[in-house]
């Protein structure tokens, strides 16, 4: 990795990487700047201002601790101690990348995360479709169709779309996948959203749709 120095292939911000292998059988990590720099997806080898080394941030040291007040009881021979409640808790530690950061990229970062995690994602469905159905009309004479409001379709579809993103960053973090069996389950996920790419003309912006191999669109 030493050729990746001072890239986003080492930079701390460089996350949800996906592996490709070139014509040549050369491995080619692409992923996403959590900063959002530049679109996605970036290649390992590009940089930018905000480079970030991987092990770098450290937790700034903790202040001093208060030595606890003492109360002695006497009852005989008998003394005890016990830490006075009313002396406030002690601060909250954060990394420095995390201090370091402008509110914009702090908010940036945040976002990041909670599309991650919880699957939230901010999407629109296209004007044309607002207000229609999706109606299953059946072959077979005499039985009823099946209508779906179109909206609540759609938020179906970007939940699965959020769902194996999230798949996707847990098997690229996995620690005990190889390097191969990543790959592998990398194109199980990828030939997923090249299933789903007819999904894409209900997005308003079909940047935001389903990404599969070249020909899957």
């Amino acid at each position: 990795m030493s050729d990746l120095e001072g890239r986003c292939g080492t930079c701390a911000r460089f996350v949800r990487v996906m592996e490709i292998a070139d014509a040549n059988g050369e491995i080619r990590r692409e992923g996403e700047c959590l900063l959002n720099v530049w679109p996605s997806p970036l290649k390992e080898t590009a940089t930018c201002s905000h480079y970030l080394k991987r092990g770098t941030a450290h937790l700034r040291p903790a202040p001093p601790t208060k030595t606890n007040r003492t109360r002695s009881v006497s009852r005989g021979s008998t003394t005890s101690s016990e830490p006075d409640s009313r002396l406030p808790p002690a601060p909250l530690q954060l990394p420095e990348e995390i201090l370091d950061m402008s509110p914009e990229e702090f908010r940036a970062v945040l976002r990041e995360v909670i599309r991650d995690e919880l699957g939230a994602s901010e999407v629109e469905l296209g004007a044309r479709w607002v207000g229609g159905e999706v109606i299953l009309k059946p072959g077979k004479e005499g039985t009823q169709e099946k209508r779906v409001p179109i909206d609540a379709f759609f938020h179906k579809v970007v939940m699965i779309r959020d769902k194996l993103r999230v798949l996707e960053q847990r098997i690229n973090a996995h620690a005990k996948l190889s390097d191969e069996e990543k790959i592998q389950m990398q194109q199980y996920v990828t030939g997923c959203y090249g299933t789903l790419t007819t999904f894409n003309v209900l997005f308003a912006d079909r940047d935001a749709g389903f990404t599969g191999q070249k020909g899957d669109e």
